[in-house]
């Protein structure tokens, strides 16, 4: 019984759960996914597929530091053991598209402090600096047509009658399709890639803010409307400050789906930002600086909307949730 008196404290149904715990879950939500990556790279029995040579032997096409699949490196092992030649000596290893985990944190921090190799590489924080000019821009441009205008289809059924059909047809074109076109329209550099972000998001955008509107609260906007407050007014001193909450934690999860667009919009036209930087590590298997990369953005993600969370917990006070403990 108390088993289950525990197990029900933990997994009550939509139960708020206490500080402490969020916590703990927290952490465990990271520490499981490395805990598993550490294993499968440190653990020679979990997966290991592959073999590191460390002494060539007498095979002619091998190398010190290369890694060849288990079967291969078996075969030619048996084959100078038969022929009385010196054999080739290795260590079990993950393929190299899988570097362990201290490999990735090394990387992580030597992009920062080392110049790049390639003559024409960037360091991985001026990348960053411009993937993020990208993300911010497309982000605005999107957010300044699709947050007026997801408000006023909310409120109004003419104008969303007359937008959501072409708005809901459009959403499901891909917005990388349209590369080709942004690039002749806006040549080659950040033009036609802000652009994407434009196209990936507005869309979602509109749709995503005219629902958080339609679920005001109708009798706040019938009490407006039979006290006879304008048009202007309505939208100004009723709709917006009565979605204003849910429409900022809406824009925090629009930003997230602008980011999911970044590695997609910077392939097009001349190749920038950190997709440069991962396709020019990618291409002389350095896969550890790719790793690195790909952790910086998540990063910056994660850390942008705590950061988010954090301002909108100080702004809208009033919309917190009733501490019932």
């Amino acid at each position: 019984m108390k088993s289950f008196s525990f197990l029900s404290g933990w997994f009550g149904v939509r139960q708020e759960l206490s500080k402490e715990r969020r916590t703990i879950l927290g952490w465990a939500s990271f520490l499981l996914p490395i805990l598993i990556w550490c294993a499968v790279s440190y653990v020679p029995f979990i997966w290991h597929p592959a073999v590191l040579v460390q002494d060539i032997g007498d095979v002619d096409y091998f190398q010190e530091g290369m890694r060849i699949d288990k079967a291969i490196f078996k075969e030619e092992f048996d084959n100078m053991q038969r022929e009385g030649k010196k054999v080739p000596l290795g260590v079990s290893a993950n393929p190299i598209y899988l570097p362990a985990p201290h490999e990735v944190a090394i990387a992580f921090y030597t992009a920062f402090t080392t110049p790049p190799a390639q003559k024409d590489g960037q360091w991985m924080h001026e990348s960053l600096w411009q993937s993020i000019k990208v993300i911010f821009w497309g982000f605005v441009i999107s957010s300044l047509i699709g947050v007026p205008l997801g408000i006023l289809c909310g409120t109004y059924s003419v104008i969303a009658r007359l937008f959501e059909p072409f708005i809901e047809f459009f959403r499901y074109l891909p917005a990388p399709a349209f590369g080709a076109l942004m690039v002749a329209i806006l040549g080659i550099y950040d033009g036609p890639k802000i652009a994407i972000i434009v196209i990936g998001t507005f869309f979602q955008q509109v749709l995503v803010i005219c629902n958080t509107t339609r679920k005001l609260d109708y009798s706040l906007i019938e009490a407006a409307m039979t006290l006879g407050t304008s048009k202007w007014k309505l939208l100004k001193n009723v709709v917006i400050p009565g979605i204003l909450p849910n429409l900022y934690l809406d824009m925090r999860i629009l930003l997230g789906w602008a980011w999911t667009y970044l590695i997609v919009a910077e392939l097009i036209g001349t190749s920038s930002g950190i997709t440069l930087f991962i396709t020019q590590q990618a291409r002389y298997q350095h896969f550890d600086n790719v790793f690195a990369a790909i952790f910086v953005i998540g990063f910056i993600g994660l850390g942008t909307d705590l950061l988010l969370a954090w301002l909108g917990k100080r702004m809208f006070r009033w919309d917190r949730p009733v501490n019932k403990e």
